[in-house]
């Protein structure tokens, strides 16, 4: 088996250098560039905790900036690891972190309290109880992840097949997804808006207090990953090639899809359906290292990942001060060229699986 220890990088360590380099460039550019340009290096000024050109700077980098900034790179890394961790277990190269229905749970749980509560005219109610509060559509998209995550689990440990497990998953997120639809149907034109704009994807909305929260679950999804390289090296190679091994490949896979889906669910509750970059960023990372070893893949993928989602954030602010564009839009304009740049230059895809 893969020992779990750092790889001989060799000429590839500068490329792993130039891409930590851009991930700081482009989370400092995150923090100048707004409604209001500042200059990078009162940017920097105010990170180390000196005083910038004008005060009022001070409380736009830290108080709206930086939190949007730190929320981009959480997800970056998260969606891209959990990308790479469901092409692994699944050996499909167009798995992504939403194909166990992750997404369409947490799309139920929002469009249960925006589009349900509206329904049945119990809208005063829940707002004095603070649930459509700060917490308000977190706490229902965790809800609608974590039901869709509870199912999975539980099928993953009597499923023996990955794929058996990866249709019963888009069934799940089929299911849900029509169940959305039927709420859409029924709903009144105020409350679909505000589900459609949840559905745009965002990192601004996620505030210091929520960050408290988001950070450690995503530290520990992360965490979780990078101790399941030797796993996810030895099912590169299939399950039964990884049962001759001595992998117990079921404990395995539950701990894959359980940090996937804390990655992604996580992501999802807090900012939004963020789609393609889980399923652009391994591929990217692939080719760009040429090697499918997770001891360099799970790392970089978290880097690239962080990166692409610093300049899609940065590209949906583009177009004008007052207007925004969708991210999810912008993130599907990124990762499509990826993907179908990898499909084209790669004659045989599933090879990249086992290089």
């Amino acid at each position: 088996m893969v020992e779990n220890t750092w790889p001989s990088l060799g000429p590839r360590k500068y490329v792993v250098i130039g891409i930590l380099a851009a991930l700081i460039f482009f989370f400092l550019l995150s923090l100048a560039v707004g409604s209001i340009n500042i200059p990078l290096k009162d940017v920097v000024k105010v990170l180390i905790g000196k005083m910038p050109e004008k005060t009022s700077w001070k409380r736009i980098i830290l108080m709206l900036r930086l939190p949007r900034a730190v929320t981009a790179v959480l997800a970056g890394a998260a969606l891209a690891v959990s990308g790479l961790q469901m092409q692994t277990l699944f050996r499909n190269p167009l798995a992504g972190p939403f194909i166990l229905g992750i997404n369409s749970g947490a799309s139920l749980g929002v469009a249960l309290v925006v589009l349900g509560v509206g329904a049945v005219g119990a809208t005063s109610m829940l707002s004095n109880l603070g649930l459509f509060g700060d917490f308000g559509v977190v706490i229902a998209a965790s809800i609608g992840s974590g039901c869709v995550l509870a199912i999975v689990l539980i099928v993953a440990r009597r499923v023996r097949s990955a794929m058996t497990l990866l249709i019963l998953g888009l069934m799940f997120g089929y299911a849900t997804s029509a169940l959305v639809s039927i709420l859409l149907y029924f709903s009144v034109a105020e409350r679909i808006h505000s589900y459609v704009n949840w559905t745009f994807g965002s990192f601004a909305g996620v505030t210091w207090t929520q960050m408290r929260i988001l950070a450690p679950v995503i530290i520990l999804g992360l965490l979780i990953s990078h101790l399941l390289v030797k796993p996810l090296n030895a099912l590169l190679l299939g399950e039964e090639y990884a049962r001759s091994m001595g992998l117990t490949v079921k404990r395995a896979r539950f701990f894959i899809i359980a940090s996937t889906a804390i990655l992604a669910g996580a992501i999802t509750a807090f900012c939004g359906p963020i789609g393609f970059l889980g399923v652009a960023v391994p591929h990217l990372c692939r080719s760009l290292f040429a090697t499918s070893d997770h001891r360099v893949l799970v790392p970089t993928v978290s880097i690239i990942g962080a990166i692409l989602a610093l300049i899609a954030d940065l590209v949906a602010q583009m177009p004008s001060h007052h207007t925004v564009l969708p991210l999810n839009a912008i993130t599907s304009l990124i990762g499509a060229p990826v993907v179908t740049w990898v499909i084209l230059r790669r004659r045989n895809l599933s090879a990249s699986f086992a290089s």
